[in-house]
C-alpha cells in the first residue's frame, strides 16, 4: 500500500555536515559537527548573528548546490520511490527551486512532489498533503509534527537535536536505520490497517 512520506531535505536528505566547511573557510575556523550543539548556529559558535545571517543568505544557493548527500540516503530513497508517494518539504525559500531539483537530478533522487515554504514551520504544509510520516532533523519541528498531526517522525541524530521528545518522535542514527523502522514498525501497520 502505497503511503506518502513527509521529507525534510537539509541534514535529513543531505549530510548534517554540509554546512561545516563553508563555515570554516569563510570565517576561519576548524570546526566539526560536533561542534554544532544547537540548531541556531550563533548559539554555539562565536559569530555575531547578524554576521552569520549576512553570511548564509549569501552562500545558501552553493551550499544547496554542493551539498554531499546523507550516507545511504540515495539507496532507500530511490527503493521507495517505487513503494511510496515522497513529498520534500524545506524551509528553503521557493526562490532555491531550480537548484534544488538540479541537486535531486544530480543525485539520481525521484519525487512526487518539493515544497520549498520559507520558513521551519511545517506543520500546515505536511497536514496539507496528508503525509503519514515525516523524515526531519530539527527536533521542534519533529515534535510539534508528531504531536500536532498524529504522526510518526524520524528525528535523524545529530549534536544539535539532543533533547529529549515524545514517544512517535523516533531517533535514528542513518538512512539504515530509517528503513528497518519503515519496514518493521510502520510497514506492520500498513499490513494492519490494509
Amino acid at each position: 500500500m502505497h503511503r506518502r512520506f513527509g521529507i525534510d531535505i537539509d541534514g535529513t536528505v543531505t549530510c548534517p555536515t554540509s554546512l561545516v566547511p563553508f563555515i570554516n573557510e569563510s570565517f576561519n575556523l576548524n570546526i566539526t559537527l560536533d561542534d554544532l550543539t544547537e540548531y541556531e548556529l550563533n548559539k554555539c559558535l562565536d559569530i555575531p548573528e547578524e554576521a552569520l545571517y549576512q553570511w548564509f543568505m549569501s552562500t545558501e544557493p552553493k551550499i544547496y548546490a554542493e551539498s554531499p548527500i546523507a550516507a545511504g540516503a540515495r539507496r532507500v530513497l530511490q527503493k521507495w520511490s517505487n513503494e511510496h508517494e515522497l513529498y520534500f518539504i524545506s524551509a528553503r525559500g521557493n526562490a532555491l527551486y531550480d537548484v534544488t531539483e538540479s541537486w535531486f537530478r544530480q543525485h539520481e533522487l525521484k519525487f512526487d512532489h518539493i515544497e520549498l515554504i520559507g520558513t521551519h514551520d511545517k506543520v500546515s504544509t505536511a497536514k496539507k498533503h496528508g503525509v503519514e510520516l515525516f523524515f526531519e532533523d530539527k527536533h521542534d519541528n519533529a515534535v510539534a509534527i508528531s504531536e500536532e498531526l498524529s504522526i510518526p517522525v524520524i528525528l535523524f541524530d545529530t549534536p544539535y537535536n539532543r533533547k529529549p521528545a515524545p514517544k512517535d518522535v523516533i531517533r535514528v542514527h542513518n538512512w539504515h536505520e530509517a528503513e528497518k523502522w519503515v519496514e518493521n514498525v510502520f510497514g506492520n501497520k500498513i499490513r494492519k490497517e490494509a
